[in-house]
């Protein structure tokens, strides 16, 4: 089949359309299967896995068409070369985050009830946070970012990068449900619910902000070492103190916003978080190795 001669960003465009209308018809289907396996999901998770998955499938159909192989050949090169990078990233995101919670523990947090709990948890944050970095930094910097440079150059493609990066992350159902029928509308209704944050900007600024920064932040990671494991280590770093943050948490301690940012969003919403990756874009020329291109 001959497809169109269009650049990376519009191939990527209509990629995510397609992806956005296949979940919209799958997710109904996939919600009753689950239910009926007797498992409880709310509507909203089911249906961000269904495009998730349609994406992939879409991408992978069309591989040579989006030129997904080289992109995240180029990105994931020389594994065992670029490991280092990996490390100093995770460390340098830990100590960030470090900081962040003796703010907080300096305010007088010292952790609630589910403090063992969560403590308990960390060998699967952790394993979260790796598979969480390798997916998204393989879509969002070695393919997507990877692929608009070919269109705009470097700065154009980070900025627009890290923009569809936090956007994404952002545009979620504002609500729980659950379906246990079918519901042949209920994926396009999600669709719109999810898309509605964006109609209230002052709301969900502070969110897509902090992640504009973060996505810069992984952005220039992948622009010094021409891979992403920089990036990865950073975005692993992220997430583990994100999902720990909880764990410090103190019932009648309130967290000022300026740290804990906004209920809805997390830490990534408040201005002590914008800082700190800021500070990390500072020093990222200092900490990237040399690129190893195996």
């Amino acid at each position: 089949m001959n497809l169109p001669k269009l650049n990376f960003t519009a191939r990527f465009i209509v990629t995510l359309a397609i992806a956005l209308g296949a979940a919209v018809a799958i997710s109904p289907i996939a919600a009753v299967t689950v239910a009926r396996l007797g498992f409880r999901f709310p509507f909203p998770r089911i249906f961000d896995r269904t495009v998730m998955v349609s994406l992939l499938v879409v991408v992978i159909a069309g591989a040579r068409w989006m030129r997904f192989g080289p992109l995240i050949a180029a990105g994931f090169r020389n594994p065992r070369g670029n490991l280092g990078n990996a490390l100093v990233g995770l460390a340098a995101a830990i100590a960030a985050m470090a900081v962040m919670f003796g703010c907080a523990i300096a305010i007088g947090a010292r952790g609630g009830p589910d403090l063992g709990r969560h403590l308990m948890r960390i060998p699967g944050y952790i394993l979260a946070a790796i598979a969480v970095a390798i997916i998204e930094e393989a879509f969002f910097r070695a393919w997507l970012m990877g692929g608009m440079m070919e269109d705009f150059g470097r700065p154009v493609a980070l900025v627009l990068s890290s923009l569809i990066y936090a956007v994404s992350h952002v545009i979620r159902a504002p609500a729980h449900f659950f379906i246990g029928d079918f519901q042949p509308a209920a994926g396009l209704h999600d669709l719109a619910a999810s898309m509605s944050r964006l109609a209230h900007p002052a709301a969900a600024a502070p969110a897509i902000l902090g992640l504009f920064i973060l996505g810069i932040l992984l952005g220039e990671a992948f622009l010094f070492t021409r891979t992403v494991y920089l990036s990865m280590g950073l975005h692993a770093g992220v997430v583990i103190g994100a999902k720990l943050w909880p764990a410090v948490l103190t019932p009648g301690i309130s967290i000022p916003y300026w740290l804990g940012g906004r209920p809805h969003f997390g830490l990534i919403s408040g201005p002590a978080a914008w800082a700190a990756a800021i500070v990390l874009i500072a020093i990222t020329p200092l900490i990237a190795g040399r690129p190893s291109r195996g």
